[in-house]
C-alpha cells in the first residue's frame, strides 16, 4: 500500500518516466519512443527520502512512496 508524501500535484506527459533523484526532486527523463523529449526537473517540492522506500509519481500526480519488500 502506497502513502502519498508530496503536496505538489505533477501534471504528466506522455513518452516520459518520472523519478525521484538523489537530490530529493522530480526528473523527468524521455522514453525510447519520445525522440525529441528532454531530460529536466519537475516541481519545486523537496523529498527527504528514508531507506526501505521506492518512491514514485502516483495516477494522481502526488508523489508517493511504497514499503520495499526486500529492503
Amino acid at each position: 500500500m502506497a502513502e502519498k508524501v508530496g503536496k505538489e500535484q505533477i501534471k504528466r506527459e506522455k513518452g516520459y518516466l518520472y523519478y525521484l533523484g538523489k537530490d530529493g526532486y522530480l526528473w523527468k527523463t524521455p522514453t525510447k519512443l519520445n525522440k525529441s523529449g528532454k531530460k529536466g526537473r519537475v516541481g519545486t517540492e523537496k523529498i527527504t527520502r528514508q531507506d526501505g522506500y521506492m518512491y514514485f509519481l502516483d495516477k494522481k500526480g502526488f508523489i508517493s512512496r511504497a514499503k520495499m519488500k526486500n529492503a
